[in-house]
């Protein structure tokens, strides 16, 4: 009988063990997956703001140019909304938004603090046509390798956003998040607008006479 004792006074030490180990590891994941959905909620209100600030800048840029007798046909934006896909067209520019909100929770690291669990929107220049089947790894690593900037989206509200552009080495700009989807979009055109294609050439040989 002593040994049946033993046995279950074993089972019921290592129960609460498990018990108050996975405790902790529920609550821990608990609170990322509150901040996850939280901040993918102020993400998508973000994100259907920078559209309004896309529409806006767009119908200026339309007047702008067309006062320079420039036709305005390529100046557009298009919004897709159920796969947080904007894209916009200046011109010969083309400049995709997107957000990947059906993921998993994923934080921000930070040097001197916890991690910060945020929503990120990326914008790239020009357009990857697989985003519109969805995302995965592989259209996830070629927006990353097109990135110009990103913008990431804290839980709470009160909490603010944070820009990266990617040629200023990821150095990272703090704006209120009602201020953050003008700001990011106008830094986006800026960067992109602001620069220029150069001609493709062949790779250069000295030649010898």
């Amino acid at each position: 009988m002593s040994g049946n004792f033993d046995d279950l006074e074993t089972t019921a030490r290592k129960s609460s063990v498990i018990q108050e180990r996975m405790s902790l590891v529920s609550g821990h994941m608990y609170k990322q997956f509150l901040e996850y959905q939280q901040s993918n909620a102020n993400t998508a209100i973000l994100f259907d703001q920078m559209v309004k600030n896309m529409n806006l800048t767009v119908e200026y840029l339309k007047q702008s140019f067309t006062a320079r007798g420039i036709p305005s046909e390529n100046i557009y934006c298009e919004y897709d909304k159920q796969r947080h896909i904007a894209i916009m067209n200046i011109l010969w520019h083309s400049i995709t938004f997107a957000s990947n909100m059906k993921d998993k929770p994923k934080a921000l690291h930070r040097e001197k603090d916890v991690p910060l669990f945020t929503g990120r929107i990326i914008a790239i220049k020009g357009t990857v046509p697989e985003l519109l089947q969805g995302f995965n790894d592989e259209v996830e690593q070629k927006l990353l390798d097109l990135e110009v900037a990103s913008l990431y989206v804290p839980a709470e509200k009160t909490n603010k956003a944070i820009i990266k552009v990617r040629h200023l080495g990821n150095q990272e700009f703090l704006i209120n998040q009602m201020d953050a989807p003008r700001e990011f979009v106008l830094r986006v055109i800026e960067t992109i607008c602001g620069g220029g294609n150069y001609h493709k050439e062949g790779s250069r040989v000295t030649i010898s006479i």
